[in-house]
């Protein structure tokens, strides 16, 4: 039977009935190790039961009001953020994208408000990718991406990752801003250097533009922190957020600092189902786990053990691996061979990662794997490698 869908996601084959952990199933009950995750977005695994019960509670309770009326667990939710990060201020949307796209729109408002109505234009770093909307596109400059939809560079400036003389070169008077992801994800797991990223937020500062980061993959624990910023000591005035922020529920969030949120008043923006109550209840679900006990620590132990085993396969099989890269549970692995052939391999043996830039693979499982998981995935990974030494 043919397909009802458009063929942008082509037609995948695999499909799965259930997943429970680190776990998905098929309708005939095959199982397979999931390191993708939904692409770092249930970051606590399959069917959480703490998230399950809050979604549950909420959805007997109250499904969507608008934000006509103010929203209890959305309200809560957004003073969490505030406390746990830098930011004075939370928008809530729907997706990464949608929260990336609220951060260009504040950027170029808060010159406006000031005064400076030419500071529109926004740089962004090559190899970046901050979503799939207009804007998002266009700050990329992704070929494949912006074939057919852009017309002009609608107000979006790139420079290549890392090259600081490069991002000076591009600042004129009409900068409103600069867009950057501190590890990318799409672009094969780089993570900014600190020196680079410290000179970024000085340049900011000395021009008087503001800086953006994009979380909406490296943040949410996935690296060990929080956010991926706070490992590399460098605060942004802007953030987006998504992904393991839902921990599988769609949810997406604009952090602010105060001087720059301010200019966002009533009408200036909005979102119908943003910040809704299904989706800011499994939010602060997911904070109740992030924020237990010891739980980062575990997430860096798990990630240095996945590491280490990581580097023994590379070790072994250097035709087909060369190394990796990446913070936390949000690791790269780099491909002596092709990454397409590795991922087939590895799917074969039934263990699920993600393409990447780079020709590299994107490893992300859920923040709460177990020792004895890793060790299974790895074990995989490892059958996958042999396939192709």
């Amino acid at each position: 039977m043919s397909s009802a869908l458009m063929a942008n996601y082509g037609h995948p084959e695999l499909q799965f009935a259930r997943g429970q952990g680190v776990y998905l199933y098929t309708a005939d009950n095959e199982r397979y190790v999931d390191f993708t995750m939904g692409i770092a977005v249930n970051c606590l695994g399959h069917c959480h039961p703490h998230l399950i019960a809050a979604l549950k509670k909420q959805a007997d309770t109250l499904w969507h009001t608008s934000n006509l009326f103010s929203i209890e667990p959305t309200e809560r939710l957004a003073k969490r953020l505030v406390e746990l990060s830098f930011a004075d201020r939370v928008f809530f949307a729907n997706s990464g994208t949608e929260a990336v796209e609220c951060g260009f729109k504040m950027m170029r408002r808060y010159h406006y408000h000031h005064g400076r109505k030419q500071r529109v234009r926004i740089i962004s770093l090559t190899q970046s990718f901050h979503g799939r909307t207009l804007a998002p596109v266009a700050a990329c400059l992704n070929p494949v991406h912006i074939e057919g939809f852009l017309v002009g560079d609608a107000g979006f400036d790139q420079v290549p990752f890392g090259d600081l003389n490069a991002l000076r070169a591009a600042i004129t008077d009409n900068t409103a801003g600069i867009i950057l992801e501190p590890v990318q994800g799409e672009g094969g797991i780089r993570t900014v250097p600190v020196e680079y990223l410290q000179a970024v937020r000085q340049i900011c500062d000395q021009h008087g533009i503001l800086l953006m980061f994009d979380e909406v993959q490296s943040g949410i624990g996935r690296t060990g922190h929080l956010f991926a910023h706070e490992a590399l000591g460098v605060e942004p005035d802007l953030l987006a957020s998504a992904k393991g922020l839902g921990g599988g529920f769609p949810i997406g969030a604009c952090l602010s600092r105060e001087h720059v949120a301010e200019v966002m008043t009533a009408g200036t923006h909005g979102s119908t189902f943003g910040g809704n109550p299904l989706a800011t209840a499994v939010g602060n679900a997911v904070l109740d786990v992030l924020t237990g006990p010891g739980f980062l620590t575990r997430v860096n132990e798990r990630a240095t053990q996945l590491r280490a085993g990581v580097d023994e396969l590379t070790a072994r099989y250097p035709t087909v691996l060369a190394g990796h890269t990446g913070l936390g549970l949000m690791l790269g692995l780099r491909c002596a061979c092709s990454n397409a052939d590795l991922l087939k391999a590895m799917a074969k043996h039934r263990l699920l990662a993600v393409k990447a830039g780079g020709n590299s693979i994107r490893l992300l499982p859920p923040l709460n794997i177990s020792a004895e998981e890793v060790d299974e995935g790895l074990a995989l990974l490892a059958e996958a490698c042999a396939d192709l030494s």
